[in-house]
This record gives C-alpha cells, sequence and structure tokens, in this order.
C-alpha cells in the first residue's frame, strides 16, 4: 500500500470488498473470513518479515494473493517449508506455475508474462508483417519474460526486434531509452513497464514527434493509466494502443449490462465505498477471491491447509462471473497455470475496448 507498487492496493480492496459480501451471506461453510492486508512498502525483505508475522503471530491459514514477483519469490520458500498455501499470488512469472514439484504449496492465477508477450508477438506477426519492434523493458524477470514470449511470438516471421532498452524500477525517468529506441528505426514502441515509466514513454515518444504503435504490458494498461497519459495532452500519442485483457473491464462499454459487473459494482458500492469502480484492479480482486471461496468451499466443513492445496491441483471453473467469457480457471496434478486465456485491446476515445477472440497459451 506504499511504495513503488501502491497503485496494486486496489487489489486487496477489491478482494476484501468480495470477502465481506460472501461474509453477509452466511460465509463459507458456515465459517467467516478473516482477511487483512499488510503494507511491505514494495520491499521484498519487508515482504518476507511481514509474512512471517502473520504465520507465527497471526496463525493465518494461508496468504492470499500477495503483490510482486520478488516479494513471492522472498517468501516462497519460508511459505512452502512452514507447508503453509501460498496461493493465487498476484504475478505472472512463469515460476509460479512451472516450478510446482519444487514448491507445491505456491500457485499462480493471472495469465505468465510469458503468454502475454507471446500473444503481442504473435498478434504483430499476423497483422504487421515486416515491424520493427523496440522494447522498453523493467530490468527483471517481469520484463525479461515479456521480451522472450514477444520474441517467441514473432519466431518465423518477418516481424524483428530491433532495439530493447532496460532501465531499473528506481530509474528518475526513461527519456534516454525512448530517444535510443526511436533512433533504431523502430516504427513499435513495446512497454514492459509499470504504470509510472509508462506514462513517460508516451510523454517523450510525444516530444520526440515519435509516433509508432504502442504495445503495453497488462501491468501498466490500467485506464487510470492512460486516461493520465491522455489528460497531459497526449491523446494522438496513446490513440490506439494495444494491450490485453482477461477480466470484464468496468470501464468498457460492453459490459454496462452485465449481470457480473453489476455485482461488482453493488458489492463495491456497499463494502468498498469511495472507491474508483473503474479501476480495473478492483475487478481482479474479485475474480480471484470469488476462485479462493470455492476452493475453500470444495475442501470441505472442516478445511485443513492440505484440504486446500488439493483442491488447487484440479481447479475446473469455465464460469467465474468476473472473467472474459470463455476464459477458463483450469489446473490439473501435472499442469499449473489457473488462467491461459485472455483478449486483445485498444484504447480508442479515452477507453480500452476489447476486440477479436480469445488467444489461449498453453505453458505445460
Amino acid at each position: 500500500m506504499s511504495g513503488d507498487a501502491s497503485a496494486d492496493a486496489a487489489v486487496a480492496r477489491g478482494a476484501n470488498a468480495y470477502f465481506k459480501y460472501v461474509n453477509s451471506q452466511g460465509g463459507v461453510n458456515g465459517r467467516t473470513i478473516t482477511y487483512r492486508a499488510v503494507d511491505d512498502g514494495s520491499d521484498p525483505a519487508r515482504a518476507l518479515q511481514a509474512t512471517q508475522q502473520l504465520v507465527e503471530h497471526d496463525k493465518v491459514f494461508a496468504i492470499f494473493n500477495s503483490s510482486g514477483t520478488e516479494h513471492n519469490l522472498a517468501t516462497r520458500e519460508y511459505l512452502n517449508a512452514a507447508k503453509v498455501p501460498q496461493l493465487f499470488v498476484d504475478s505472472g512469472a512463469t515460476t509460479f506455475g512451472r516450478d510446482f514439484k519444487e514448491y507445491p504449496w505456491t500457485i499462480g492465477f493471472q495469465p505468465s508474462y510469458r503468454a502475454e508477450g507471446w500473444i503481442y508477438g504473435t498478434y504483430l506477426a499476423r497483422t504487421q508483417p515486416g515491424a520493427r519492434v523496440g522494447v522498453l523493458l523493467q530490468n527483471d524477470d517481469f520484463g525479461k519474460e515479456l521480451l522472450a514470449g514477444l520474441r517467441q511470438g514473432i519466431a518465423r516471421s518477418k516481424v524483428k526486434v530491433v532495439a530493447t532498452q532496460p532501465f531499473e524500477v528506481t530509474d528518475v525517468d526513461v527519456h534516454s531509452q525512448i530517444s535510443r529506441l526511436k533512433a533504431s528505426g523502430a516504427n513499435v514502441l513495446a512497454q514492459f513497464a509499470a504504470p509510472d515509466h509508462a506514462v513517460q514513454g508516451f510523454v517523450f515518444a510525444n516530444g520526440l514527434g515519435w509516433r509508432p504503435l504502442i504495445i503495453n504490458s497488462a501491468a501498466s494498461s490500467v485506464s487510470k493509466t492512460m486516461t493520465l497519459a491522455s489528460e497531459r495532452g497526449l491523446n494522438k500519442a496513446v490513440e490506439n494502443s494495444i494491450s490485453i485483457v482477461f477480466l470484464k473491464d468496468p470501464a468498457d462499454a460492453k459490459w454496462r449490462s452485465d449481470a457480473a459487473v453489476k455485482l461488482y459494482r453493488s458489492i463495491m458500492s456497499r463494502f468498498a465505498q469511495g472507491a474508483n469502480q473503474r479501476d480495473i484492479r478492483h475487478v481482479y480482486g474479485m475474480a480471484v477471491a470469488y476462485e479462493f471461496v470455492k476452493v475453500l468451499r470444495a475442501a470441505g466443513k472442516n478445511p485443513t491447509r492440505a484440504s486446500v492445496l488439493a483442491q488447487t491441483r484440479k481447479l475446473n471453473d469455465p464460469s467465474n462471473p468476473f472473467l472474459l467469457p470463455g476464459v477458463k480457471v483450469e489446473t490439473s496434478p501435472t499442469e499449473r497455470f489457473p488462467v491461459e486465456q485472455a483478449m486483445l485491446q485498444r484504447w480508442s476515445k479515452w477507453r480500452w475496448t476489447s476486440f477479436g477472440g480469445l488467444w489461449t497459451y498453453r505453458a505445460g
């Protein structure tokens, strides 16, 4: 709730609202969910300390939907040694689905970063033959996995990555990186960055008179980020930007009359008063909380950590109401990537609009 990833507090807010709603309906098998969110200041070391406090002092049943790749990596070994479920971590790092044999108590939720990058690459290969791509990437697993997926998607096509420019999350700005990417002759800019640096990418590209097609990673494509860029007079720069979505976006007019989005707004109005209901991160928190509740119900009237873990190995939910139609939540004893589908979306006239059909990436 503070630090570089403070905006992700919206995910916890959405989850908390849904848990309160479930409690108001009688809870889960007669039990009430007590949900506690603790601030780690976006610091992996503090994340470990806070997690140890929750497990050893507060005696929590499970750790749920913690935010950030490095933060979940910092706590994964400890939680697996203690046999405490590390459920539906808020990161698309491939390791949280791939390495389940070594870390059986850990599971992710969202599409992997590699899957996301593959979708962008495959889309370019099909629609922009001969495209020259410049990549602004966060210099960590997040940025590197997106780039690897992009390269996989454009393999055997005429699309080329002509330049990559990494940056550190602590960098004040990315002006020099954007300048080099423009100089490379790229006509597509892929921004694999958090929101603050993505907005800078729009600003600096616009200032240089550069008008590439912009691909924005899902992590930085929330409507607030795009609206902020538009409000800075960058309407033309951000128009027609591309990203992915696997949730029903409450800011997308397509879902205005959808029953699940109406339920979402009702829950937020009652249990998260004053929160920005257009922020899709609230929907993400609610979608993950919905799935967690299903797992708890299936784990029985007297759930144990082991019985909850067993349910994560056989998820089969084709109808999570907060996900896009057709997006399944599914795992097996040999496959631990719950969500592997998404749609593309385009920013136009101050809002995201999804288009085309579902893309599916098989990680197993």
